[in-house]
């Protein structure tokens, strides 16, 4: 094992020491021993025996190893509330102003605001409070009941078992008082009255069994009691659940033995599922948990919690762990308007659209498409005898014509198209035309078909065109137009100082003299030095 000493080791040295904690590894030499006297272990790694150098070990040890460092004074206690500690009799410079406590400001008094502070009436000055500082240990920082004192608890469970006395002495007294009124009454009545106090009597037994179980309750009230006894001879406590099963019963976890079966947690004492799915309903007397979760009341409170949570996420102030009767009342609400709501609908669409299933029955012929009326006809099919039967008419307008239309619209279909009959027609409010419009429409789709083939027949053949003189510019050229060269110089001359003064800004003059009127050479000369991008030999022109 290496030591703690950092000096340098010749080779051979180096070699004794790793036979040597070789040895105390095997049990062949005895272990190293520390500062203290104790044995060192030496199959500790040297990682952890080795101490750091700023600790300047002299000797090998594992004191590095071990909480060395001795933990500051630690407190248990906790503020003294509403301790006092000087009363002044006037204020004190320093002081705050609203209540003239020395402890404070005036930023931090938790006094009411005074109209006039202590500082200007001198008066009711405040008591100097307590202050003390304390150095918690991390759990005293995060204990939330750290300053609580548990006998507070004691005047709660005085109050509360001060109330369950008082209605038990209640309710025998009126036990008591309803006994002796049913002995005062069972003396000298007449027949009649004697059958009317019969049954308050009847009554007064009923009210009577009703407060007895209401006695025995209160008697049973220590059911589900925990009875602890306290400083035990092993120093612990040790407590009697009562409120557990009947020992008769046999456990949940004893239903069904196989390893596959429904889960069983020991902590909460609870089986979700059925430990017995393929048993007889009728003679399971245990379904699991989740049958009790799922049904009677346990489901209606699972939609209140639902209803609760969905109202606070839209913006509700509702809690049902803090408010539980607002909770319940607004989900009552809820069904009331939602079932007004669904019957406010359902009527809406009744008037609407009707009733089918209200109204009276369709008649026979409508149903079945037969009658017994005999109706006879000829060998050309006209009656003879009887009443031909009229076709039902549906809810829809039928034999409406309008436009001055025979026949309805999707009497006539061609090419994909409905129309008219009468008039073969495709639009739907266009005015009838009768047999007129038919052959007008005939005649020009003929007249249509036979330019087609005319023009198809004839070939078109382009006329010459006289070959215009055009102006260099562009426009027609007059017959006596001469250009004159030395003009045409000269416009060359100052198309290239235009041309010079647009590349530089600075010698264009401030005030700019536009002539409208353009000479023939002028023209040309823009033509002439005008540059063609799509000119192959316009490098060469600059």
């Amino acid at each position: 094992m290496a030591t703690a000493s950092v000096a340098f080791k010749s080779r051979e040295d180096h070699r004794k020491q790793i036979e040597l904690e070789e040895a105390r590894k095997a049990g062949l030499a005895p272990a190293e021993v520390d500062e203290d006297g104790k044995e060192i272990n030496p199959h500790i790694p040297q990682y952890m025996s080795s101490a750091p150098w700023y600790l300047n070990a002299e000797r090998p040890s594992l004191k590095h190893q071990r909480k060395w460092k001795s933990d500051p004074n630690y407190t248990k206690s906790w503020y003294d509330r509403g301790a006092k500690i000087f009363q002044a009799d006037k204020y004190r410079k320093g002081a705050c102003q609203n209540c003239g406590a020395m402890t404070h400001d005036s930023k931090a008094c938790m006094e009411r605001p005074r109209k006039v502070g202590a500082k200007y009436t001198n008066t009711h000055i405040a008591p100097d409070e307590k202050i003390e500082t304390f150095e918690l240990d991390y759990d005293g920082k995060r204990d939330r009941w750290n300053g609580y004192d548990a006998s507070s608890y004691a005047l709660v469970i005085e109050r509360y078992e001060a109330r369950d006395n008082a209605r038990r002495k209640y309710l025998k007294e009126q036990q008591l008082k309803k006994l002796e009124e049913k002995n005062n009454n069972q003396n000298g009545e007449d027949g009649e009255d004697g059958e009317e106090d019969d049954d308050e009597e009847e009554d007064d037994d009923d009210d009577l069994r009703v407060d007895e179980a209401k006695v025995d309750e209160s008697k049973q009230m220590d059911f589900a009691k925990v009875e602890k006894r306290v400083r035990t001879t092993g120093g612990g406590s040790t407590g009697t659940v009562r409120n557990l099963r009947i020992r008769e019963d046999t456990a949940k976890y004893l239903l069904n033995l196989d390893v596959n079966s429904a889960h069983y947690d020991p902590k909460t004492r609870s089986m979700r599922e059925d430990p017995l799915p393929d048993a007889d309903p009728n003679e399971k007397f245990y379904g699991g948990d989740n049958q009790y979760r799922n049904s009677g009341q346990a489901l209606e409170f699972k939609q209140l919690n639902i209803h609760a949570w969905e109202a606070f996420e839209k913006g509700q102030d509702i809690h049902m762990q803090s408010a539980p009767s607002q909770a319940e009342l607004l989900y009552k609400n809820y069904k009331v308007i939602k079932e007004k709501l669904k019957y406010q609908t359902k009527d809406t669409i009744l008037e609407r659209y009707g009733n089918a299933a209200a109204e009276e029955e369709l008649p026979r012929e409508l149903l079945l498409g037969q009658s017994e009326r005999e109706v006879e006809y000829d060998r050309a099919g006209r009656i003879i005898k009887g009443q031909e039967l009229a076709l039902p008419r549906s809810k829809y307008e039928e034999d409406v014509f309008i436009n001055n239309h025979t026949c309805v619209w999707g009497s006539w279909w061609k090419d994909h198209q409905w129309g008219y009959k009468c008039c073969k027609q495709s639009i739907r409010n266009s005015y009838c035309t009768g047999a007129a419009g038919i052959e007008a429409a005939e005649a020009v789709n003929e007249l249509m078909k036979s330019n087609i083939a005319r023009k198809g027949a004839t070939e078109d053949v382009a006329a010459p065109v006289e070959e215009k003189r055009l102006a260099t510019w562009g426009t027609d050229v007059p017959d006596d137009l001469e250009l004159d060269q030395k003009l045409l110089a000269e416009a060359l001359k100052k198309e290239d100082i235009r041309k010079r003064e647009e590349k530089d800004e600075r010698k264009r003059k401030y005030n700019v003299r536009w002539e409208d009127e353009v000479t023939a050479e002028e023209m040309e000369a823009y033509r002439m030095k005008k540059v063609h991008h799509d000119d192959p030999m316009k490098a060469f022109l600059s």
